[in-house]
């Protein structure tokens, strides 16, 4: 394993200090317990939390300022935060309207947010994400797994906190941007995680996972590699079905979201759009929308993401408002 590293157990903290020094004007790092909160706290609105295990940055700390994320508990590589950060994190940045925790759909942050909620002295309400259509069920998880749509969640029901709305409407729009939230992932390599010193899985070259997990956990199937169009092509025809199969149009304005999950150079990232784009178009979608980057990722895997939501007016709104965070920025 080479890695940029000094000492393992010390990894986080080294990484998030330079984090807080190179985003000084947005964020503060606090340790003990570990969280993320905003330079200057909001006022008046409903407070916006997130967090999940380290190594798939920018989430969810590089989300955390105006317009998105009021404060974002980091855990371990892979490792779910505590309740105890969690509970630190509400108690920092609540600001008079309740706390909504937004929780990716493993086990183990859904436990562990739930019992934060459950020690909370003021009002509070979850949204879970559940957009990867690539498996119902894993051992990390409670059903779907919670990837990519996050992005869009965190963004739109960010945005919806900045006016005011309460916490009810803000679980709502969460609530509905997952249920039209569809993602997949795909696999060239393993990730290598910083403790384990080896890659989480073996694959060989003439190989990919179709479905892959941020965690890399198993996907659909494991499959021989071929061109990217007809990678992609399954992946479209993946979300797809999941669209039909949740009752949901097959056709109108889409955002399509290709994330690299840490090793895929942006030309990969572009080809794999170009492809998808025309074949939502051919399948009677527009592309409204488009985000094409690194915003979720799995270590140094080499792989990408699609996500694809279908929009309204309301999610188009807010996802096009102003944001000013690290990982995400435009309109200000």
């Amino acid at each position: 394993m080479k890695k940029f590293l000094n000492n393992v157990d010390h990894m986080l903290v080294e990484s998030l200090s330079g984090f807080a020094t190179a985003h000084a004007d947005l964020v503060e790092v606090h340790f003990e317990p570990t969280l993320v909160t905003r330079k200057h706290k909001a006022k008046n609105k409903v407070a916006i939390i997130s967090g999940g295990g380290s190594g798939h940055e920018p989430l969810h700390a590089g989300y955390v300022g105006k317009g998105m994320l009021d404060a974002a508990c980091p855990g371990q590589v892979f490792t779910s935060p505590t309740p105890d950060q969690m509970l630190a994190a509400a108690e920092a940045v609540h600001a008079d309207k309740g706390v909504l925790f937004i929780v990716k759909n493993y086990a183990g942050d859904v436990m562990n947010f739930e019992m934060a909620a459950e020690m909370l002295s003021f009002e509070h309400a979850t949204v879970y994400t559940s957009d990867d259509c690539a498996v119902v069920n894993s051992t990390y998880t409670t059903g779907r797994r919670g990837v990519a749509g996050t992005v869009i969640v965190e963004k739109c029901v960010g945005s919806l906190a900045e006016t005011g709305a309460d916490l009810e409407a803000c679980k709502t729009l969460g609530e509905k941007i997952n249920r039209r939230t569809s993602s997949i992932g795909a696999a060239l390599t393993s990730c290598t995680v910083p403790a384990a010193g080896r890659p989480t899985f073996d694959i060989s070259d003439s190989e990919i996972e179709m479905g892959v997990g941020i965690h890399g956990e198993p996907g659909r199937r494991r499959e021989k590699m071929r061109e990217a169009d007809a990678i992609v092509s399954d992946m479209v025809a993946a979300i797809l079905h999941d669209i039909e199969t949740k009752q949901l149009p097959l056709n109108g304005e889409v955002l399509l979201l290709v994330n690299g999950l840490g090793a895929t150079p942006l030309m990969e990232l572009y080809l794999i759009y170009n492809t998808a784009a025309k074949l939502l178009k051919e399948k009677g979608f527009t592309v409204a929308r488009s985000l094409v980057g690194n915003y979720i990722t799995a270590i140094d895997m080499a792989g990408a993401s699609m996500t694809v939501c279908l929009l309204d007016e309301e999610i188009k709104q807010h996802w096009e408002s102003p944001v000013h965070t690290a990982g995400l920025r435009w309109g200000v």
